[in-house]
């Protein structure tokens, strides 16, 4: 299944839809304005909370967490040690790791799970700068989890372009 994100440049507190492949409503990402700290949540098309995605105020490393019903799921991290591309891991609360490699600027990248492929990020297809499709390839998956990792590699990775700039 394909989902479409589409964030809205301007909008207030970050706020945005996301779509599934058939132009259905399936999450939508509430940015909390007035925070001392980035937040943001993941609702269902009814607006039930799925997860709350936090920047974390102290760390070496711009780092981001996932709860899910007041229970971190897990953080999300730039790796220190990367040659030629970009990678980050999201290590979940039963210390297992995601890696997440590729184009990371550019949303070209994947979401892995002992080497097996778990989602794709990509933006090939379109035009507009902030579009980008997530391509979750096993059934099985969580794909609110999956979304929210995608979530957090985004806003680290927009952090990092910032600061550089």
């Amino acid at each position: 299944m394909k989902y479409l994100v589409r964030e809205k440049i301007l909008a207030l507190g970050d706020d945005y839809w996301i779509e599934d492949e058939n132009g259905n409503r399936a999450f939508y990402v509430d940015g909390k304005v007035l925070r001392l700290r980035d937040t943001l949540e993941l609702q269902d098309p009814h607006g039930t909370v799925l997860a709350v995605i936090r920047k974390k105020l102290v760390s070496l490393r711009d780092t981001m967490t996932v709860e899910r019903d007041g229970e971190e799921l897990f953080t999300v991290k730039k790796k220190r040690l990367t040659l030629l591309r970009d990678a980050y891991r999201a290590k979940l609360a039963s210390g297992e790791e995601l890696e997440i490699r590729g184009d990371i600027i550019d949303k070209e990248f994947d979401i892995e799970y002992e080497g097996e492929r778990l989602a794709r990020i990509s933006r090939k297809w379109f035009r507009v700068r902030d579009t980008y499709a997530i391509g979750v390839e096993r059934e099985d998956a969580d794909v609110a989890v999956l979304i929210a990792i995608a979530v957090c590699v985004d806003r680290l990775s927009e952090a990092e372009q910032d600061e550089e700039e």
